[in-house]
């Protein structure tokens, strides 16, 4: 199961509406255990796809190892990423399958449809190695209780 906050949940679709037509795309720190991944902060990162971006996303090495030192430093984790998906289905492609590689992370896909964020669905990758993974439908519990200002926005 993917546990969120409602603050951090809308703050993701949001990020999917300001950058529609193109895809968002960012990076769920939390922990994981037993009952899935818990996040705890959302951090926005750039597209920086200049050839497709409308329907392609891609966070630069540089800004990942940055987010991870972030992480760190909180004592938090990388437990996903997050993207939007512009006038399409909430629903992982196969070129999101074949760039997904954080084994036991949530991938959160948001349908942006003319500028406004429908379904946001999110799938566990799991297996083993790249040979076995898969994605498998994930659970989202929203949690309103322990809502927060949005963080992570830069």
């Amino acid at each position: 199961m993917l546990h969120i906050t409602y603050t951090d949940y809308e703050a993701l679709r949001a990020h999917g509406e300001e950058t529609y037509p193109n895809e968002c795309c960012g990076v769920l720190l939390g922990k994981s255990d037993a009952d899935g991944n818990h996040v705890r902060q959302i951090v926005r990162a750039g597209n920086t796809r200049t050839d497709s971006a409308h329907n392609r996303y891609n966070i630069a090495p540089q800004e990942l190892v940055k987010i991870q030192r972030q992480a760190r430093s909180l004592s938090l984790d990388i437990v996903g990423f997050y993207h939007s998906h512009p006038d399409h289905p909430a629903q992982w492609s196969p070129t999101d399958f074949a760039e997904a590689h954080w084994i036991g992370c949530s991938y959160v896909i948001t349908a942006v449809e003319k500028g406004k964020a429908a379904i946001t669905n999110s799938f566990l990758l799991t297996g083993t190695t790249e040979e076995d993974k898969k994605f498998v439908d994930q659970p989202v519990e929203i949690d309103v209780a322990t809502s927060t200002q949005p963080k992570g926005q830069a």
